[in-house]
């Protein structure tokens, strides 16, 4: 199968730091070149993530590729062409990844935020087979960032775990890898009033409403408190002595850590059976999908930290 692959292509492109207003819609940009060990990728959905709009804000200057910037981490979408070292794939593969190896340093200026963009092999799984495009997309950074979080705090079967921030992108699969890959015995999550069923549809034991009670005020410690909103004081207070915070929001603060996600293709090629199985689900916003000419709409939505789930562009192309 051979694709007919054009030299411009529509994207989404900031040529300087600041707010939503300076995404441009681009009709004709520069498809990106493909370097030995990457592939090309027709991109047919992207996610949205905080540190998306967090680089465009001009948080992380010092360590950021400069603009032009075409923003996105995760994508899901068809091989179209592939560099002279990849072995795995090939040209018509269903595939899905996070682009950016490593989550702040240098991240792509290409990234998946337009109709194509280039990637290193080793960051990308094919693409479960039970999903769609769009809940492909929705997975790969903040599955990452969980089941990575998980796995650095020593996580295992028997022992309990606080979310905080269970509603949200992270916290939403912290739960389910807690319940499912992982066999924890006990799962809190904290979350405003109208989610917490919603939890306990992930697999909390026990839905928090941070609006109406604190969480430091329960009876019991946790062996892991994950914490997804930065609320770092208040979540030494209920981890055992023996346990750790992981923090992915704001200052680490003993005993805890924070860290910053590296992309890996074969941890999604791990957790490919859970998705497949139905047991680990992607989490979509109930605002649903967000068509590409509505990119910055979308970017003003998420950053209002309502959303539940992942914010989803699709389709890119149809």
């Amino acid at each position: 199968m051979s694709y007919s692959i054009p030299s411009k292509m529509k994207a989404w492109v900031y040529n300087e730091y600041g707010g939503v207003e300076v995404l441009k819609f681009e009709a004709d940009y520069a498809v990106p070149e493909v370097k030995d060990d990457q592939v090309l990728i027709k991109v047919v959905a992207a996610a949205l993530n905080p540190v998306d709009y967090k680089i465009r804000l001009g948080k992380f200057k010092t360590i950021d590729s400069k603009p032009p910037t075409v923003p996105g981490y995760d994508v899901a979408g068809v091989v179209v062409k592939v560099g002279s070292e990849v072995k795995g794939l090939k040209e018509g593969d269903e595939v899905y990844g996070d682009i950016n190896e490593n989550a702040l340093e240098q991240p792509k200026r290409y990234g998946s935020l337009a109709e194509y963009t280039s990637v290193e092999e080793r960051l990308l799984a094919l693409k479960p087979k039970n999903l769609d495009f769009a809940q492909a997309a929705s997975l790969p950074l903040a599955i990452e960032t969980a089941y990575e979080g998980l796995e650095r705090s020593g996580f295992s079967a028997g022992k309990s775990i606080l979310v905080l921030g269970g509603a949200g992108g992270v916290g939403s699969l912290v739960i389910q890898l807690a319940r499912h890959v992982f066999g924890a015995s006990k799962i809190a999550a904290t979350a405003s009033t109208s989610k917490l069923e919603f939890l306990k549809s992930l697999g909390a034991d026990l839905a928090i409403d941070y609006t109406k009670e604190n969480f430091e005020d329960l009876p019991e410690k946790f062996d892991v408190v994950y914490d997804a909103v930065g609320q770092g004081d208040r979540a030494v207070k209920v981890v055992k002595e023996d346990g750790c915070v992981v923090y992915i929001a704001g200052a680490a603060t003993p005993p805890g850590f924070s860290f910053l996600v590296t992309s890996n293709g074969e941890m999604l090629k791990k957790l490919n059976p859970f998705l497949e199985s139905g047991k680990v689900k992607p989490v979509l916003d109930p605002k649903g999908l967000f068509p590409f000419d509505k990119v910055n709409e979308a970017f003003a939505y998420l950053e209002t930290n309502r959303a539940t789930g992942k914010v989803v562009i699709y389709p890119i192309n149809p």
